[in-house]
């Protein structure tokens, strides 16, 4: 049998280097390809290109050949052999011969500039990287600066003719030197505004494939992990893709592993440290205990008893360096404790006013900083001495979160509103209006979204940027007992919470029902918290005087 055509050897970024097309047809009979739909030739072309990325040069060849297909423009190829190999002369020749087929199309002209500058901004770094100094003028004067685009990039392009090193050049330009990696960046850059019809973006099936997978992630009713990710250079999708993806039960936190009785009462709270490698309780036995989580036998460990308290502790903020621990109590309580995780010591205990309710605190993501109030109107800012920044008078808080950018913290108050408070210019205003008490509160890691536990209602999920109610959660019994919820899974697609019935309660985030409602504890659930790390993990805290382990199902 006669061999196909040697192949041109791959590119950088996996595509092809030259243009590949068939025969002239025979007989007047148009080639397989040719007879297709739009569709189906761009589907032959998409293989094509990923037969090459993965080394099947001649299988691509022939596919071409066969269906008289082309796999890219021949100018487009050609284009792209020039620039990975650092043939700058030829490359600006070709992108010339580019930009005449785009003169008709709807490619604006300050694009076709930029496709230019791009390509003579690599030839000007590597001119320079080599030592070849009067080169690097000639592009500078006579090619980049005629462009009149961008000049302001221009003049930051003309101050590194006096770097002294290479390495100090890649250090001012920002730029990894030439090379493969730079060379294929410039093509994708171009890429971005030629057409598909004369070059396909690198990797183009695999990405399709990967925004697949991503969906079917999201939507997956148990899928905890993290989802494919379609915006690197090579996407890697870690499940089948020769059948729908659904996650199973088995591998879902909702199976007991472990119940931890060595609280004396009732449990009141229970939060993981940020690396999730250990779990902190609070107690009406006036005690937090500390745990050590083991990932891979799936268990928690009694590292310390962290005693002292007095009042009980109900609310517990790991800060988010993980150094420092506060602890709150009950509405009576108005002492706040901050440990010291590393040394595993008391660091502070403040104390303003003995008529002082201290029940609920939140830490700036600085972990310099935090916020602390409760029901009787103490609301305050405080540094990590325990000195008071800001202070509001009359602000009955019952839960607060600081947001992401570092100047204002959300106050829950006992008006039913969400309020949000700016350190700045002291300044406050209405965020969220419920229509019974907001009993606890979570703000999700990318600071949109929050979870409120309101009084005879359940919980419900509130976008603050659109100050909108979501969704309401069906299931749990929430009286006038201070629940937690927590959100939970590596992109935070699941609601859990705590309910009064003694079940703990876990929601999809896109559904109302329930997904799953775990048995187990034989009095009110009170909170509960998802490890940030290990996603096939959480915890439940109970009246019962217990902790609850929730993982996969143990093999048999």
């Amino acid at each position: 049998m006669q061999q196909p055509p040697a192949p041109h050897a791959p590119s950088a970024n996996g595509d092809s280097q030259l243009h590949l097309n068939g025969d002239a047809p025979r007989n007047g009979e148009l080639p397989p390809g040719l007879r297709m739909g739009a569709t189906d030739q761009e589907i032959v072309r998409l293989i094509g290109q990923h037969l090459i990325s993965v080394g099947l040069e001649r299988s691509a060849a022939l596919l071409m050949e066969e269906s008289g297909l082309e796999l890219e423009h021949a100018a487009a190829a050609r284009f792209r052999a020039h620039v990975l190999a650092g043939d700058w002369g030829k490359a600006d020749h070709d992108l010339r011969a580019l930009a005449d087929l785009l003169r008709d199309s709807s490619v604006p002209a300050h694009s076709l500039a930029e496709m230019k500058f791009v390509v003579l901004e690599q030839k000007y770094l590597e001119h320079l990287e080599a030592g070849r100094a009067l080169d690097a003028l000639h592009v500078l004067r006579n090619e980049l600066t005629p462009l009149g685009h961008d000049t302001a990039r221009v003049h930051r392009l003309s101050a590194l003719m006096m770097c002294a090193s290479a390495g100090e050049l890649q250090a001012r330009a920002q730029w990894a030197g030439a090379g493969a990696a730079e060379r294929a960046n410039v093509l994708a850059r171009v890429q971005a505004v030629l057409p598909p019809r004369l070059m396909m973006p690198p990797a183009r099936l695999r990405r399709l494939l990967a925004h697949a997978a991503q969906h079917q992630a999201a939507r997956c009713r148990f899928h905890a992990q993290p989802r494919p990710a379609a915006d690197v250079a090579e996407p890697s999708i870690p499940f089948t893709l020769l059948q729908d993806h659904h996650c199973s039960a088995d591998q879902f936190p909702i199976h007991s592993l472990q119940v931890l009785n060595e609280h004396c009462d009732e449990v009141w709270y229970c939060k993981w440290s940020p690396d999730g490698s250990k779990l902190a309780s609070g107690s009406k036995d006036n005690t937090v205990m500390i745990w050590d989580f083991d990932p891979q036998a799936k268990r928690l460990s009694f590292r310390k008893s962290l005693e002292g308290h007095s009042y009980g502790v109900s609310y517990l903020a790991w800060s988010p360096d993980g150094r420092y621990l506060i602890a709150a109590g009950p509405e009576d309580c108005p002492d706040l404790w901050i440990w010291n995780m590393e040394t595993e010591q008391l660091h502070l205990k403040m104390t303003h006013s003995q008529e002082d309710s201290l029940t609920a605190a939140a830490w700036h993501a600085t972990s310099d900083r935090f916020v602390c109030g409760g029901a009787r109107g103490q609301f305050y800012h405080c540094s990590l001495d325990g000195s008071l920044t800001n202070s509001w008078d009359g602000v009955r808080v019952n839960a607060l979160a600081c947001r992401s950018d570092g100047r204002s913290a959300l106050a829950a108050d006992t008006h039913h509103r969400v309020r949000l408070y700016d350190f700045t210019d002291i300044t406050d205003r209405n965020v969220i209006q419920e229509e019974h008490a907001v009993m606890a509160m979570t703000l999700n890691a990318a600071d949109t979204l929050l979870l409120l536990n309101v009084a005879n209602q359940g919980v419900h999920l509130w976008d603050i940027r659109a100050r909108a109610l979501v969704r309401r959660f069906r299931g749990l019994s929430q009286g006038h007992f201070t629940i937690h919820a927590c959100f939970g899974g590596a992109h935070q697609d699941f609601i859990a919470s705590g309910s009064e019935d003694n079940k703990v309660y876990i929601w999809h985030i896109n559904g109302e029902e329930p997904i799953a409602v775990i048995s187990g504890h034989t009095r009110c659930v009170n909170a509960v918290s998802w490890n940030p790390v290990h996603h096939d993990v959480l915890v439940s805290a109970s009246d019962d005087y217990s902790l609850r382990l929730w993982g996969p199902r143990p093999a048999c």
